[in-house]
């Protein structure tokens, strides 16, 4: 097979000048080509030719070279094999640059013709005299056990790298180290993987004082590696760890945030075993000014840190307890860092320092995309509520639509925790009903009118504007006007029987949400049974709201500690929920594709079933028709426009899809109401048993035109 360019276009011209007599002629050629292939054209016609000019003393054509053959040595193995020469001798050249890139480039090239010829320049390379060799060599034994870890084994190199730790240049040491802890994290991936298994990396007390020892003088990174492998290291008692603190602690002033936030990971970590007061207490302190310089960063470094900030304020608030000034908004701030500002200075909200912080949160009101905490001040901090809810008066005064919403959306929550407290406001909250135009603040202040109904004067009438464009509403408005007319039923049922025939008949007969039909026909069941159950369930006491100290489960915010400075820390996530398992995750990726269809195929099933189970809130007596069950009908309900667009994935909402098809096995898919319920009677009058009794169904077609509930 030719691999020859045609006689014509970019390609052959420069197969000509990769062949030329001239040097010069030759190494401009080949920074061409690399051109050319940064950009994204198919060069790798050319891998003979370029081939051809590895063996020169020029060590930038050389490393252009190599640059070529990483690139394209997966899509011509074969020809890889004739570079190998070259790589034997490049690894025996007096020069250690060239040593160490050709090291470098075998171990890049993952090719698995070349493997076998790697082993002896690496051996040799492992116990070079330059250190610069010995710490490429050292990674160039990680990337080899990712391909072949049998390799590695056979060679011995495992046993080298673990020499290597006592290495007395500190660059070896932490690359030796990097290259360990991902053997280690390739090994104990694996379910088989024995902590007798050669490739565990441990850390034991010598190799642990050859760490501190290389910390302070080897690179940026290397620092990173070593810290990550001594936070992992667990100590004999508390003055050892004692001892890692101290040693980490000076690595707070370095330039580099990945730096920063790894020495504070392992403080953490260590910190657990620290049970001395005026110790902990030291080491508190002195974490906090990186953390604050780590805030004087561009914006997305800065949310980095912001994020994990919030991780170690969950664990300990008490770090950051005296700063809440520098995480108040710049005026150029994202939004994306803004939120995060917002939320830790809710965490660090104490009684002392709350005024300020509504000073502050006041002047954020004005900004349209930011939605200002000071409900979560109010319920964080009881003695602070009164003042919150003065600045929120001061807010609604202004009269500007957005600003008086967000007040009321964060008022509602106010009253949730302190019900009772400040019924004075709610006049002030009804008279700017006709700002409202946001649902979020519509819901609310219907809650409010709901919750409240016995003290308003003219409730009926309030709720009456909402329940006349009913329709026209957001699904969540209808749902809280609904239960809010209810309340409003079992509290003053002489005022409001029309409103509330008039919204269960709309929410019933019109409306296109499931979920709202459905509520109503249960608040109209229990209405028309038992109005004793209807006020035990609708105005039940709920207990007050309160704001969680922290966003995640104790366990896992432990386990996110260790994880700081990693992406799992920035979600406040495990790595497993989203790094697959195999390469780039795409074993896992073909499992759960393979899953997916399997469930859309369950989900069909159980629907099928579901429309052949007992309706419970079925009024009608007639018994259900048989029709097919189990796999059959799963197969007769495939055959519908829903069900087809659930199989292909193209459904935007499967369940409300599903919900109103015509039922295969008889009468309607969902709820099937044969009749109109009656029997609604006003919680305050006594009834008799008699009263609850059905009508017939076609009795009821005909009279509930004129009385919806039947008794009024």
């Amino acid at each position: 097979m030719s691999f020859r360019a045609p006689r014509k276009g970019e390609n052959y011209e420069l197969s000509v000048d990769l062949n030329s007599n001239y040097a010069d002629k030759r190494k401009d050629a080949i920074k061409r080509t690399i051109a050319s292939m940064t950009v994204g054209k198919d060069v790798s016609g050319l891998f003979p030719d370029v081939l051809k000019n590895m063996q020169t003393d020029d060590l930038e054509q050389k490393k252009l070279v190599y640059l070529y053959l990483m690139n394209y040595a997966k899509t011509q193995p074969e020809l890889v094999i004739l570079a190998v020469n070259t790589f034997v001798k490049d690894s025996d050249d007096p020069n250690p640059l060239v040593r160490a890139l050709a090291i470098r480039t075998m171990g890049c090239l993952r090719a698995e013709k070349i493997i076998d010829y790697l082993c002896d320049p690496l051996q040799k390379a492992l116990r070079d005299e330059s250190p610069y060799v010995r710490k490429t060599a050292a990674l160039c034994v990680a990337k080899l056990y990712d391909l072949k870890p049998e390799l590695v084994m056979e060679n011995g190199f495992l046993e080298q790298l673990q020499e290597m730790i006592t290495d007395s240049n500190p660059m070896v040491v932490a690359n030796t180290v990097a290259a360990l802890t991902d053997i280690h994290n390739a090994a104990t991936a694996q379910p088989s993987t024995s902590d007798s298994d050669p490739a565990i990396f441990h850390i034991t007390s010598a190799v642990l004082s050859k760490l501190l020892i290389a910390l302070n003088e080897c690179s940026e990174w290397g620092r990173v590696a070593v810290l990550n492998a001594l936070a992992r290291y667990k100590t004999s008692d508390e003055k050892e760890s004692e001892h890692i603190c101290e040693r980490v602690v000076p690595q707070f002033q370095h330039v580099n945030g990945s730096v920063v936030l790894a020495a504070v990971k392992v403080i953490m970590i260590h910190m657990r075993d620290i049970h001395r007061e005026d110790m902990t207490k030291t080491l508190v302190k002195k974490l906090a000014p990186p953390l604050v310089t780590l805030l004087s960063t561009p914006p997305e470094v800065q949310w980095v840190a912001l994020r994990n900030i919030n991780l170690l304020l969950q664990k300990r608030a008490d770090i950051l307890s005296n700063e809440m000034r520098v995480f108040f908004c710049k005026y150029n701030d994202p939004l994306y860092v803004k939120i995060e500002k917002l939320d830790i200075m809710v965490r660090l909200a104490t009684d002392k320092n709350v005024d300020p912080l509504l000073s502050e949160l006041k002047e954020y009101a004005s900004e349209v995309d930011v939605d200002f905490p000071i409900g979560q001040t109010a319920v964080k901090i009881d003695s602070a509520a009164e003042r919150c809810v003065n600045v929120l008066l001061e807010l609604i005064a202004t009269r500007v639509s957005y600003v008086v919403q967000e007040a009321i959306v964060v008022m509602k929550d106010i009253f949730r925790k302190y019900p009772s407290t400040y019924e004075g406001v709610i006049p002030t909250l009804c008279a700017n009903l006709d700002e409202l135009d946001e649902p979020e603040a519509k819901a609310s202040l219907i809650w409010i009118i709901g919750e409240y109904a016995s003290k308003i004067d003219n409730a009926d009438e309030l709720l009456g504007i909402f329940v006349d464009s009913f329709t026209e509403e957001s699904y969540a408005v209808q749902l809280q006007t609904l239960t809010a007319v209810v309340k409003l039923f079992l509290k003053k049922p002489e005022s409001s029987q029309a409103v509330v025939q008039k919204v269960l008949n709309t929410a019933t007969k019109d409306c296109d949400s499931p979920d709202v039909r459905d509520r109503a026909y249960i608040y109209w069941r229990l209405l028309s049974t038992d109005p004793g159950a209807a006020k035990a369930v609708v105005l039940a006491s709920r207990p007050p709201i309160s704001i969680p100290r922290t966003t995640v489960s104790p366990a896992l915010l432990e386990e996110l500690l260790g994880e700081v400075s990693t992406l799992s820390s920035v979600y406040h996530k495990p790595a497993e929920t989203f790094v697959g398992k195999g390469r780039v995750g795409a074993d896992s990726m073909q499992r759960k594709a393979a899953e997916g269809d399997f469930s859309a195929k369950k989900a069909l099933q159980t629907v099928a079933a579901g429309q052949q189970a007992e309706n419970l809130l079925d009024f009608d007596d007639a018994p259900a028709q048989d029709g097919p069950s189990g796999l059959a009908a799963t197969e007769v309900l495939q055959q519908t426009p829903a069900a087809a667009n659930l199989l292909a994935g193209t459904s935007s909402n499967p369940l409300d899809d599903l919900a109103p098809q015509t039922n295969m096995f008889g009468g309607m898919g969902g709820f099937d109401f044969g009749g109109t319920p009656s029997g609604v009677v006003s919680p305050m009058q006594p009834t008799s048993p008699s009263t609850f009794s059905s009508p017939p169904v076609q009795q009821q077609q005909n009279s509930g035109a004129d009385d919806l509930l039947g008794l009024f």
